[in-house]
Protein backbone atom coordinates (compact mmCIF):
# COMPACT_ATOMS: atom_id res chain seq x y z
CA UNK A 1 0.00 0.00 0.00
CA UNK A 2 1.41 2.93 -1.13
CA UNK A 3 0.61 6.93 -0.38
CA UNK A 4 1.15 9.74 -2.98
CA UNK A 5 -0.68 12.88 -4.29
CA UNK A 6 -1.04 14.04 -7.93
CA UNK A 7 -1.68 18.04 -8.58
CA UNK A 8 -3.54 19.59 -11.41
CA UNK A 9 -2.05 23.08 -12.24
CA UNK A 10 -4.02 25.33 -13.97
CA UNK A 11 -3.15 28.46 -15.81
CA UNK A 12 -5.74 29.93 -18.30
CA UNK A 13 -8.06 26.96 -19.06
CA UNK A 14 -5.18 24.88 -19.15
CA UNK A 15 -3.71 22.18 -16.82
CA UNK A 16 -0.07 21.33 -16.27
CA UNK A 17 0.59 18.08 -17.72
CA UNK A 18 3.12 15.39 -17.77
CA UNK A 19 3.30 13.46 -20.31
CA UNK A 20 5.59 9.89 -18.33
CA UNK A 21 7.70 8.63 -21.18
CA UNK A 22 11.37 8.61 -19.18
CA UNK A 23 11.15 6.05 -16.39
CA UNK A 24 11.41 2.69 -17.06
CA UNK A 25 8.54 -0.21 -15.45
CA UNK A 26 6.76 2.68 -15.05
CA UNK A 27 2.91 2.06 -14.78
CA UNK A 28 2.20 5.35 -16.49
CA UNK A 29 4.27 5.12 -18.91
CA UNK A 30 3.33 7.56 -21.98
CA UNK A 31 0.09 8.41 -19.85
CA UNK A 32 -0.83 12.24 -19.70
CA UNK A 33 -1.07 12.53 -15.65
CA UNK A 34 -0.73 15.74 -13.44
CA UNK A 35 2.43 16.06 -11.30
CA UNK A 36 3.21 14.63 -7.60
CA UNK A 37 4.66 11.54 -6.50
CA UNK A 38 5.20 9.28 -3.42
CA UNK A 39 5.13 10.39 0.33
CA UNK A 40 8.68 10.84 2.25
CA UNK A 41 8.73 9.61 6.09
CA UNK A 42 6.55 12.15 8.31
CA UNK A 43 5.18 14.13 5.27
CA UNK A 44 1.77 15.38 5.35
CA UNK A 45 -0.74 14.97 2.05
CA UNK A 46 0.41 19.12 1.66
CA UNK A 47 4.11 18.99 2.51
CA UNK A 48 4.27 16.07 -0.18
CA UNK A 49 2.31 17.91 -2.96
CA UNK A 50 4.18 21.30 -2.30
CA UNK A 51 7.62 19.07 -2.50
CA UNK A 52 6.43 16.83 -5.73
CA UNK A 53 5.50 19.90 -7.27
CA UNK A 54 8.50 21.72 -6.86
CA UNK A 55 10.42 18.75 -7.53
CA UNK A 56 9.00 17.93 -10.82
CA UNK A 57 8.02 21.29 -12.31
CA UNK A 58 9.95 23.97 -10.62
CA UNK A 59 6.90 25.99 -9.51
CA UNK A 60 6.22 26.85 -5.87
CA UNK A 61 2.54 26.48 -4.96
CA UNK A 62 0.92 29.75 -3.52
CA UNK A 63 -2.47 28.78 -3.87
CA UNK A 64 -4.00 24.67 -3.82
CA UNK A 65 -6.96 22.73 -2.69
CA UNK A 66 -6.73 19.19 -1.56
CA UNK A 67 -9.77 17.87 -3.74
CA UNK A 68 -10.08 14.42 -2.91
CA UNK A 69 -9.23 11.01 -1.93
CA UNK A 70 -8.63 8.37 -4.99
CA UNK A 71 -7.98 4.49 -3.85
CA UNK A 72 -6.77 2.72 -6.62
CA UNK A 73 -6.70 -1.21 -6.49
CA UNK A 74 -5.49 -3.14 -9.22
CA UNK A 75 -4.66 -6.73 -10.28
CA UNK A 76 -1.19 -5.65 -11.06
CA UNK A 77 0.17 -3.70 -8.59
CA UNK A 78 -0.12 -2.57 -4.63
CA UNK A 79 -3.36 -0.49 -3.64
CA UNK A 80 -2.35 3.12 -3.69
CA UNK A 81 -4.36 5.58 -1.88
CA UNK A 82 -3.83 8.84 -4.16
CA UNK A 83 -4.24 12.40 -2.27
CA UNK A 84 -5.85 15.13 -5.32
CA UNK A 85 -5.13 18.57 -5.27
CA UNK A 86 -5.52 21.62 -7.74
CA UNK A 87 -3.85 24.68 -7.92
CA UNK A 88 -4.06 28.18 -9.37
CA UNK A 89 -1.59 29.91 -7.70
CA UNK A 90 2.24 29.54 -7.60
CA UNK A 91 5.84 31.06 -8.68
CA UNK A 92 8.05 30.65 -11.21
CA UNK A 93 8.07 29.05 -14.82
CA UNK A 94 7.88 25.18 -15.33
CA UNK A 95 11.40 23.57 -15.68
CA UNK A 96 12.56 20.47 -17.48
CA UNK A 97 11.41 17.03 -15.85
CA UNK A 98 13.37 13.74 -15.16
CA UNK A 99 10.09 11.27 -15.11
CA UNK A 100 8.48 12.87 -19.19
CA UNK A 101 7.87 16.10 -20.75
CA UNK A 102 6.04 18.88 -19.24
CA UNK A 103 2.84 20.50 -21.28
CA UNK A 104 -0.05 23.17 -20.35
CA UNK A 105 -2.78 21.40 -21.84
CA UNK A 106 -6.68 22.77 -22.55
CA UNK A 107 -8.73 20.90 -20.40
CA UNK A 108 -11.27 20.24 -23.03
CA UNK A 109 -8.28 18.30 -24.93
CA UNK A 110 -7.03 16.05 -21.88
CA UNK A 111 -9.96 13.32 -22.76
CA UNK A 112 -8.68 12.73 -25.62
CA UNK A 113 -5.08 12.37 -24.78
CA UNK A 114 -3.71 8.69 -23.35
CA UNK A 115 -5.45 8.63 -19.83
CA UNK A 116 -6.32 6.11 -17.19
CA UNK A 117 -9.91 5.31 -17.89
CA UNK A 118 -10.57 6.39 -14.42
CA UNK A 119 -8.86 9.86 -14.41
CA UNK A 120 -11.48 10.83 -16.64
CA UNK A 121 -13.94 10.22 -14.08
CA UNK A 122 -12.16 12.66 -11.16
CA UNK A 123 -11.19 15.47 -13.41
CA UNK A 124 -15.03 15.83 -14.41
CA UNK A 125 -16.00 15.71 -10.61
CA UNK A 126 -12.59 18.14 -10.65
CA UNK A 127 -14.76 20.12 -13.33
CA UNK A 128 -18.10 20.43 -11.86
CA UNK A 129 -16.55 21.79 -8.52
CA UNK A 130 -17.80 18.62 -6.90
CA UNK A 131 -16.95 19.23 -2.98
CA UNK A 132 -14.54 16.80 -1.39
CA UNK A 133 -14.81 13.33 -2.34
CA UNK A 134 -13.95 9.76 -2.26
CA UNK A 135 -13.46 7.69 -5.17
CA UNK A 136 -12.31 3.88 -5.92
CA UNK A 137 -11.48 2.81 -8.99
CA UNK A 138 -10.45 -0.95 -8.99
CA UNK A 139 -8.20 -1.62 -12.30
CA UNK A 140 -7.86 -5.21 -13.92
CA UNK A 141 -4.63 -4.33 -16.29
CA UNK A 142 -5.23 -1.10 -17.35
CA UNK A 143 -9.31 -1.48 -17.90
CA UNK A 144 -11.63 0.12 -15.63
CA UNK A 145 -13.39 -2.43 -13.79
CA UNK A 146 -15.47 -0.63 -11.41
CA UNK A 147 -15.81 2.96 -9.80
CA UNK A 148 -17.30 3.67 -6.39
CA UNK A 149 -17.48 7.29 -5.49
CA UNK A 150 -18.13 8.25 -1.70
CA UNK A 151 -19.77 4.64 -1.21
CA UNK A 152 -21.56 4.09 -3.98
CA UNK A 153 -20.86 2.50 -7.57
CA UNK A 154 -20.69 4.11 -10.07
CA UNK A 155 -22.14 3.61 -13.66
CA UNK A 156 -18.91 3.10 -16.15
Amino acid sequence: MKNTTLCYIEREGCYLMLHRITKKNDENHDKWIGVGGKFEEGESPEDCVLREVKEETGLTLTRYAYRGLVTFVSDQWPTEYMHLFTADGFEGEPGPCDEGVLEWVPKEKIPHLPIWQGDKLFLSLLDQDVPFFSLKLTYQGEKLAGAVLNGRPLPL
